[in-house]
């Protein structure tokens, strides 16, 4: 399958197995509403005085008659006289509000030089920011702090949003080891401790890791206890007497909607469905080859899981010439360095170097080799800071 297909693949399938949920204010973070928000309140739900000052009535000087804070109960003012009022506080019928800097206090009474204020200075009108049933927020929105401070400002408690996707991840293989310096065949475990950073930058819930011996049992088994919306898998894609990970999906009656792509590295990566509406990403066991088919196939799932709006590549200058495959996508890391690419030399599916410091992949597409100065589209990597779009 192109690389372009897999990518949309991914998407269409994220956005057909979204999850609904009522959240409370202090869970909405970083979450898509599922439904416009529409305001319970007038905002402000009273005439408020925008200042410290004086409330007065009529025309001055005024006599000072008590204090009016924020909370307080309403109180009327007859005609010449004035409350000592803070920001925020209810405004009195037909006040005007008269500011700190622009009276005096003397002996009881509040004076200004400029005569009598304009009525309705220095108040917010009840509703004059929203009104009670006004739409507030809208369906698909991120919801942001500010968001959310207005939903609990328009009386909200709970929201309808799309819950972040949580995920599984089983690490296949009995040929790792999880701490020191591997011995006697063995080699360390680069994908476990990477993954729960990739997720949470990719805006998902890690659930659960595990690690799961070799043999097409333990791999079925695997697969059907992983609790998640998604299960992503390290390892067992390609054709060997280890790789298990085929015959599990097919024996457990999941279907293959992205069986390899044309892409280096990674092409054995694969998407399929698994029982209870749940998505597999299987990705290659090389560290490289896994990061492209996390960035080909669960980034996409997973954004449109969540509601989010689908990252897109844009385009920058090489710096040097690039490689190009004869038939399929390359997905090489770089860095952004004053506007320009600038790629690894180390590129190779098994290694980790050149991504460790890198804040792109580079897409480049099959055919001719793209020359230094000409344009390749790059997808930023969630971390990457060099480069402004």
């Amino acid at each position: 399958m192109a690389w372009t297909t897999a990518c949309t693949r991914a998407t269409e399938r994220g956005s057909g197995s979204r999850r609904r949920a009522s959240v409370p204010l202090s869970d909405a973070l970083g979450r898509v509403l599922d439904a416009d928000v529409h305001s319970l309140v007038d905002l402000p739900p009273f005439d408020t005085s925008a200042m410290d000052g004086w409330a007065v009535r009529g025309g001055g000087p005024w006599t000072i008659v008590g204090d009016h804070h924020a909370g307080d109960t309403p109180r009327a003012l007859d005609d010449g006289e004035a409350l000592r009022i803070s920001t925020g506080a209810v405004a009195p019928p037909h006040s005007s509000v008269l500011r700190s800097e622009n009276g005096t206090e003397n002996e009881g009474s509040v004076f200004t030089a400029s005569g009598s204020p304009d009525f309705g200075s220095d108040i917010r009108r009840r509703g004059e920011e929203v009104r009670t049933g006004e739409r507030i927020l809208s369906g698909n929105q991120l919801l942001t702090p500010p968001a959310i401070g207005l939903a609990a400002a328009a009386g909200l408690d709970v929201l309808e949003v799309i819950p972040l996707p949580r995920v599984a991840v089983l690490i296949l293989g009995d040929e790792f080891a999880q701490s020191g310096s591997p011995v006697g065949g063995h080699v360390r475990d680069a994908l476990a401790p990477q993954l729960p950073g990739w997720i949470e930058a990719m805006g998902a819930q890690l659930c659960s890791l595990h690690h799961v011996p070799d043999s097409l049992d333990a791999t079925r088994q695997a697969l059907s206890d992983a609790e998640a919306d998604v299960v992503i898998t390290t390892g067992g894609t390609a054709g060997g007497p280890a790789d298990h990970m085929r015959a599990a999906v097919e024996s457990s009656l999941g279907r293959w909607l992205v069986d390899g792509v044309a892409v280096r590295p990674g092409h054995p990566m694969k998407l399929a469905t698994l029982s209870g509406d749940r998505s597999l990403v299987a990705l290659p066991g090389n560290p490289l080859a896994a990061v492209s088919a996390l960035v080909t196939l669960a980034w996409p799932l997973l954004d449109a899981l969540a509601g989010r709006t689908i990252r897109r590549p844009v385009s920058r200058p090489l710096a040097t010439r690039a490689e190009a495959s004869p038939s399929a996508h390359r997905l090489v890391p770089g860095q952004i360095i004053e506007g320009v690419v600038h790629l690894t030399t180390r590129p190779g599916p098994a290694m980790l170097s050149g991504i460790a410091t890198a804040d792109i992949l580079a897409i480049v597409p099959p055919g001719e080799h793209p020359a230094a100065d000409s344009m390749v589209e790059v997808l930023p990597l969630p971390w990457g800071s060099g480069l402004i779009v």
